[in-house]
């Protein structure tokens, strides 16, 4: 039962930072119509700028705010430069803008942090509580509170306010948001701002696990895109429970059948979901007429 519920708990962490990066995944799609597959390379970016920022003796929650006010604006111009041009191309085109995206970020970031691996300390650094055997770790919890919490908040905004409207506006229909008046253009880079920072926090956070590194983001931004697709890419609650039920399988798979297979099971799990509910599991099937 201690090994259960350390994994349990472990799960948890890992699933919160895979539900973070998700959610940014799903704000895109549902907004700009296109899956980000350069997220994970730009959020690597940004953790590179925090430990930067971090080594000139900046505290540390200072060197992750400089870092994610960095990663809005990398977000804004990113969209601005690349993709709203582009923004009456096909979907495939999309998708070939954001993985020529990742070719370039991930040039830019040797080029300007090297290829080497650095440290990065975590957000809280105490020592390990024992309760009846199980080891919790305060940074774990912290995690993952912080992104539950940040998870209501996005929730809020998104049905509580104007700007929470516009979204959900411009998801259902870009062409009617324009004609009831929304700043569809706007609304586009704000999602673009904001997907990016919660990747960029994403990054931050695991990058005392993984090191600061130009592929510390592969695996994370896979996981998370499978978490969307898990909980369904129509829903902002569903990358949310599929980060979390990602995260759990994955110590689960890990320790009680192979380190060896867990990835092979994951994306197997992937498929079995893709054919059993295409849609996820909160998402719904859009048919339009034709």
């Amino acid at each position: 039962m201690v090994v259960f519920l350390q994994n349990i708990i472990s799960g948890l962490e890992t699933g919160a930072l895979y539900a973070l990066a998700a959610l940014g995944l799903v704000l895109i799609f549902k907004t700009s119509d296109v899956i980000n597959f350069a997220q994970g390379d730009m959020a690597m970016f940004s953790a590179f700028v925090a430990y930067r920022i971090f080594e000139k003796h900046v505290p540390y929650w200072g060197a992750v705010i400089g870092a994610l006010v960095f990663a809005a604006v990398f977000g804004y111009i990113i969209e601005r430069l690349f993709l709203r041009p582009a923004v009456k191309a096909s979907i495939i085109n999309k998708l070939i803008i954001t993985m020529g995206l990742v070719m370039v970020v991930q040039g830019l970031a040797v080029i300007f942090f090297g290829t080497e691996d650095y440290y990065l300390r975590k957000a809280i650094e105490s020592n390990n509580i024992n309760v009846d055997g199980v080891i919790i770790q305060p940074n774990a919890i912290f995690i993952i509170v912080l992104i539950l919490a940040i998870v209501f908040i996005f929730n809020y905004l998104v049905k509580k306010t104007k700007f929470g409207i516009s979204i959900r506006a411009t998801a259902e229909k870009d062409m009617t948001a324009r004609m009831m008046g929304i700043p569809v253009s706007s609304v586009y880079s704000r999602s673009w701002m904001i997907a990016t920072a919660l990747g960029a926090l994403a990054g931050i956070l695991v990058a005392p696990k993984t090191q600061v590194s130009v592929t510390m983001m592969a695996d994370i931004h896979m996981k998370s895109f499978i978490a969307a697709v898990v909980g369904g890419f129509s829903s902002f609650i569903g990358p949310v429970a599929g980060g979390f039920i990602m995260g759990i399988a994955d110590n689960m798979v890990g320790y009680y059948i192979s380190l060896d297979w867990k990835t092979v099971i994951v994306y197997g799990f992937l498929i079995v979901m893709l054919l059993v509910k295409p849609a996820g599991l909160f998402g719904e099937i859009i048919r339009k007429k034709v």
